[in-house]
């Protein structure tokens, strides 16, 4: 058989085409090297040529062998492709037999049979590797696919239960007992949670195929159960307490549980109970578990339904039962409505009539409070320790204060100390004798501050059950007190108008006489009596007299005025007819704020008159003596022209207060001597022009005689002559009189100033610094001390230069009152006013001071002269 195949196969390579090409391509070689040598060669193509170029070309032997060559390896390579093709046939019929076995496994597989097996030949059997995991796949998707049918059968079992039952007793009953049996525990219990109470109690029981009867209670947190409400998660044990309490039975007896599930039954995150179930295996099936956690929260809800459903059953059944009562009770009230209703109408008919009545009272209270608000008199009522009790409303109009006020004590404060007293005899009066009323007067401070006078009349009716007090009625009597005392006032006027020298009649507003003295009989030549009730036009008066009271009347019914006036009248005295002058008042009278009457004064100023133009006449006199006088005290003034002639930088403010000065400028010359001053003397006005007039010549005479002496001792000299002038220095002096004074003496020539000074002192302005030179303290003339040595006028030599300023003046001008203040204008106003305008020519500074003067006393009088001189070099 081996032989025969071995040429069936040796016959199939001849056969095949790589034989054939083989063998062609080993022809090839030799053709070509024989080609390329006959063609080198140049040997002709034939057999002896054949044999020629082997001799020349001995490899061509060997190319001669290709074909055996080529044929040799084309059979090798023939018997190397048959090996291995039949390797891969060996191959394939062994795989062969593998897919049919898989394919085997895998219709087995199909058919459901999941405990068929597929042995796994290799380590890369892939495909067996994969129908072995699809077989495990498809057994576990198989037991899943179960388990969730046995759940869902499960689930629908109790959600069949669920739907049938309404009452949670029956219901949760059935439950246990579904789940018992359909889990094939032994045994179960479900435990509801009672809100109230925070506790779990048994709802149902379910043993050994046996509805079990129990109660139990269980706290949250306490035993497994209390444990499983109060985590709200579910409990599994196989290892069970010794305490715990389980269900016997009478076939298997008291046998505990192996394993125990607790699942919390929870909806909407609220506890509603707890299921358990124990059971005698070792294990709870963990499918089992799953079930009776998924439907915890099923019987949950259910449970947690049927709550509300009952409590919504409740609600219902108390809101019908609530719901009848208010039926009832709207029938009840609605009877009584109408018996309300027929009470109201009699109420009303009843409100009617007593508003009626009590609108009468009212009107009669305010009837009653009117009269007693509008009463001319107070009535208050005082208990025996004069505590007030009531006071009636007409105290607000006649004193001001509410009966509140007048209860919290105005009725005591507003009293002086003599009414006080009066009040308090009253009330002792009273109470010593009840039967006897007692009135006493007193005054009163109303709230506005106004006096009053009250006239109280008390009476003691502490006995009397209506006022059981004592009762006073106070009249205010301030009118009556008025009238009495203008009665008193006009009873004593007209006693003195008719005495009086003057002329007195009053005439109301059409010229009506109502009043005339005794002396009108001289100016109208009527006796008085007849004059009263007469008017202007029915009199025979004279025209003087008739145009100056009609205008007068006039006038004041305009402007209601007091006016006066002076007229001439013709009069009659002691049967002369004369005229006389009169001074005539005419003063309006009101009555209650409208002008009733004019009542006229006249005064008879004849004399008064005459005396008036003798003073005048005087006066005029005086004036004229006084401004002769002036013109002769302004002659021999010095003129600041004259002045400037010899000191043409210089001014002189002269204001004297009065007509004629106690205050003078003087000023002399003599050589190359200077002698100017500031005399201020004793009073002002004629007094002080008198005084002036003495120092003016006694300065003449003494610097005229000597021109050596220096300004201390023309000082001193005219010191003595004022005093021995006015005999000062006799036993007899006695006037004090005399003078102050600011001296110099100036001498251009030496650039010399001398100053001496009586109570005035001396300003020098030097390169903007203001230097004082003090007079002394006595003044020119007056009284020598007896026991006292005088002392001689101090001596100032100044030696001045160019654009020195020198001020002196009297003490008018430092001592006038002004200013904000009304103080005096001061040494220092001087010198500050001097220093802040240091660099202004000096004849400005008239205009400066003479401003600043006026300035600083305003509307103020003018005390004394004054009078300023400055001088600049």
């Amino acid at each position: 058989m081996k032989e025969e195949n071995r040429h069936n196969i040796l016959a199939d390579i001849v056969k095949s085409e790589s034989f054939i090409t083989a063998l062609l391509i080993g022809f090839a070689f030799p053709v070509i090297a024989w080609t390329i040598e006959f063609i080198r060669d140049r040997v002709n193509v034939s057999f002896p040529g054949i044999g020629q170029i082997h001799k020349q070309n001995p490899v061509l032997y060997l190319i001669d062998f290709a074909p055996v060559v080529f044929v040799l390896g084309a059979y090798l390579i023939d018997r190397l492709r048959i090996k291995t093709f039949n390797e891969f046939q060996d191959k394939i019929r062994e795989r062969d037999v593998r897919m049919n076995a898989m394919a085997e496994f895998a219709k087995k597989i199909g058919e459901g049979n999941y405990k068929s097996n597929l042995s796994i030949e290799t380590d890369h059997d892939i495909l067996a590797e994969s129908l072995l995991l699809m077989r495990d796949n498809l057994v576990q998707n198989s037991r899943k696919e179960s388990e969730q049918t046995w759940i869902a059968e499960g689930k629908e079992t109790i959600s069949h239960i669920l739907r049938q039952y309404n009452n949670i007793d029956e219901l949760s009953s059935q439950v246990i007992q579904a789940l018992v049996k359909y889990t094939n525990l032994i045994q179960g219990a479900i435990y509801l949670f009672d809100d109230d109470r925070k506790s779990l109690n048994t709802a149902a029981t379910y043993a050994y195929n046996r509805k079990k009867y129990s109660t139990s209670e269980y706290k949250l947190g306490y035993g497994l159960i209390g444990q499983c409400a109060y985590e709200m998660d579910y409990i599994y044990r196989t290892e069970i307490p010794d305490d715990y309490v389980s269900v016997t039975s009478g076939i298997l007896g008291d046998q505990k549980p192996r394993s125990l599930l607790l699942v919390p039954l929870i909806t909407e995150e609220k506890l509603q109970g707890v299921i358990e179930f124990a059971s005698l295996e070792k294990q709870i099936p963990e499918i089992t578990i799953r079930l009776l956690k998924e439907l915890g929260e099923i019987i949950a809800r259910t449970l947690f339904n049927l709550k509300i459903s009952e409590r919504t059953a409740k609600l219902l059944v108390e809101s019908q039962q609530m719901t009848l009562e208010l039926q009832e009770n709207e029938e009840e009230l609605r009877q009584n409505a109408e018996e309300m209703r027929a009470t109201q109408e009699e109420l009303k008919r009843s409100n009617e009539h007593l508003e009626a009545k009590i609108l009468e009272v009212e009107n009669a209270q305010k009837r009653q409070y009117s009269l007693l608000e509008n009463a001319s008199e107070i009535i208050a009522i005082y208990d025996e320790n004069m505590v007030m009790k009531y006071e009636s409303p007409s105290v607000i109009k006649i004193l001001g204060f509410t009966p509140e006020e007048m209860m919290h004590g105005k009725d005591i404060d507003r009293l002086t100390r003599k009414g006080e007293t009066s009040m308090r005899n009253m009330f002792k009066q009273l109470l010593a004798n009840p039967d006897e009323p007692v009135t006493i007067q007193y005054t009163y401070m109303k709230k506005n501050g106004q006096k009053i006078f009250l006239e109280a009349t008390g009476r003691n009716l502490l006995t009397d059950s209506a006022i059981e007090g004592i009762i006073l009625n106070s009249t205010d009597i301030t009118e009556r007190k008025r009238a009495e005392r203008e009665e008193r006032l006009k009873s004593k006027m007209q006693a003195l108008s008719e005495n009086s020298l003057d002329l007195i009649i009053r005439l109301n507003l059409t010229g009506q006489f109502f009043y005339a003295n005794p002396v009108v009989s001289n100016f109208m030549n009527i006796d008085p009596k007849d004059l009263i009730n007469k008017t202007l036009g029915e009199l025979h008066l004279s025209e003087v007299l008739h145009q100056y009271f009609r205008e007068t009347i006039e006038n004041i019914k305009a402007y209601p005025n007091k006016t006066s006036a002076e007229i001439t009248v013709p009069a009659t005295i002691e049967g002369v007819k004369t005229d006389r002058i009169m001074s005539f008042a005419a003063i309006p009278e009101f009555n209650e704020n409208e002008l009733e009457t004019i009542l006229f004064v006249g005064h008879d100023i004849t004399e008064a008159k005459q005396i008036e133009l003798e003073i005048q006449d005087k006066n005029h006199k005086i004036e004229d003596s006084i401004n002769y006088a002036q013109r002769i005290q302004s002659s021999i003034l010095p003129d600041i022209r004259s002045v400037r002639e010899y000191l043409p930088k210089s001014f002189i403010y002269y204001k004297p207060r009065d007509v004629v000065s106690g205050d003078f400028p003087w000023f002399f010359q003599r050589g190359d001597e200077i002698y100017i001053a500031v005399v201020d003397c004793t009073g002002h006005g004629v007094p002080g022009a008198l005084l002036s007039f003495v120092g003016y010549f006694l300065l003449n005479n003494i610097v005229d005689h000597d021109r050596s002496m220096t300004a201390a001792d023309v000082c001193d000299l005219l010191h003595f002559g004022v005093r021995k002038t006015l005999k000062q220095d006799t036993e007899e002096a006695e006037a004090r009189d005399g003078m102050d004074i600011a001296f110099c003496k100036i001498n251009h020539k030496d650039k010399e100033l001398q100053f001496a000074g009586a109570h005035r002192p001396l300003y020098q302005l030097r390169d903007g610094e203001l230097l004082e030179y003090k007079g002394d303290r006595k003044a020119i003339g007056g009284i020598p001390h007896r026991k006292k040595e005088e002392e001689k006028f101090t001596n100032y030599s100044i030696k001045f230069k160019r654009g020195d300023k020198f001020f002196f003046f009297s003490d008018g001008l430092p001592d006038q009152l002004g200013g904000p203040e009304e103080k005096k204008y001061s040494p220092k106003r001087i010198r500050d006013l001097i220093l802040e305008n240091k660099y202004l020519p000096i004849e400005k500074y008239s205009g400066l001071f003479s401003e600043d003067f006026e300035r600083w006393r305003g509307d103020g009088k003018q005390i004394d002269d004054v009078l300023l001189i400055g001088i600049e070099f």
